[in-house]
């Protein structure tokens, strides 16, 4: 089998070379510009920035099996890849802990105004008055998402004394009751939490699940931590929830048109401006720039014993596909 890997990071070489002797390492994406460059591949293994759209699989005539190394797998085209009867598996586990404990290192960086305090103390400023935070002891936390990160995230919260409401689509009272969180619709749990902490997957569905018109709802004063998908939130409504003082902060590790700001250099071409949402890209820049507002360059997943959980489970993904045992099927 033709296997090829791409966005490999210098510190996977040597696992992957080891258990995949024959394969071919690649550190750039997979793009509609290169695949040509890789027509025979028949196993390819990439990160979420290679986009695997219809157009780029249909110029990998020989593919038979993509092995994300990730969770989620919005950018593979899934439909097409069963049309054409190739084999999509992803890595379900490897990091629940990982990104609830980087959703509490935002949380605190927005609560106990850690970024503020580390520059003007860097200028040699002692003054307390601007760097004033408040505990998260007794505050309510509003998780909309109950899934593995989302359960570590209430343990967490837990731990620190908080009342914790959940949106989830389906309920499970008995966990509920063994962890001490109530379920509550998307309006209450707005309207009621100091926090908001996101733990969805992206489709249709969560597209843009907080939106220009449900921001109204949000508590006055409350802060909001994105560590999940950026099209959960519509920039827009962040924008607008800052400027109304309705959110006194927010924390983000993923944005809507993430992509777009990575390839910002390429945003004149004619092939990038049918995709592009200008007005998007316009916002995070403001987002970035904002004083009450974090962003980290999704990197919530990044600790050296989640990577490796990933590597591992990748290669056991393409070595039960090359013993006819297809596992972690999405």
């Amino acid at each position: 089998m033709k296997i090829y890997f791409f966005e490999v990071a210098s510190w996977e070489k040597e696992l992957l070379q080891k258990n995949f002797p024959e394969a071919v390492l690649v550190e750039e994406k997979l793009t509609i510009e290169n695949v040509r460059n890789f027509s025979e591949a028949q196993i390819v293994s990439t990160f979420v920035y290679s986009q695997l759209t219809k157009e780029v699989v249909d110029s990998l005539p020989n593919l038979k099996f993509i092995a994300t190394r990730s969770t989620g797998f919005d950018h593979i085209n899934v439909e097409y890849c069963k049309q054409r009867g190739i084999l999509v598996a992803n890595v379900p586990e490897y990091g629940s802990r990982t990104v609830a404990e980087h959703t509490f290192a935002l949380i605190l960086t927005l609560t106990r105004k850690i970024y503020q305090s580390i520059n003007q103390a860097k200028n040699f400023d002692f003054n307390h008055e601007n760097i004033r935070g408040v505990d998260i002891f007794g505050k309510t936390l509003g998780v909309i998402g109950a899934g593995k990160i989302g359960i570590e995230v209430i343990k967490i919260a837990k731990g620190f004394g908080m009342k914790i409401l959940v949106f989830n689509r389906s309920q499970k009272q008995e966990l509920a009751k063994e962890l001490g969180f109530e379920y509550v619709d998307l309006q209450t749990l707005f309207k009621n939490s100091d926090i908001v902490s996101l733990h969805l997957p992206y489709n249709k569905n969560t597209h843009h699940i907080i939106n220009k018109e449900n921001i109204e709802f949000f508590k006055k004063g409350s802060f909001l931590i994105n560590t999940a998908r950026g099209g959960l939130v519509e920039t827009e409504a962040l924008v607008l929830g800052l400027e109304k003082g309705i959110l006194s902060g927010v924390a983000l590790d993923v944005l809507e048109g993430e992509k777009e700001i990575m390839d910002e250099i390429e945003v004149m071409t004619s092939s990038y401006k049918k995709d592009i949402d200008l007005k998007t890209l316009i916002l995070n820049h403001v987002l970035v720039n904002h004083p009450k507002v974090i962003i980290t360059p999704h990197n919530a997943f990044n600790t050296k014993e989640a990577l490796e959980r990933i590597t591992k489970t990748t290669i056991e993904n393409i070595k039960a596909f090359l013993n006819n045992k297809p596992q972690n099927l999405v």
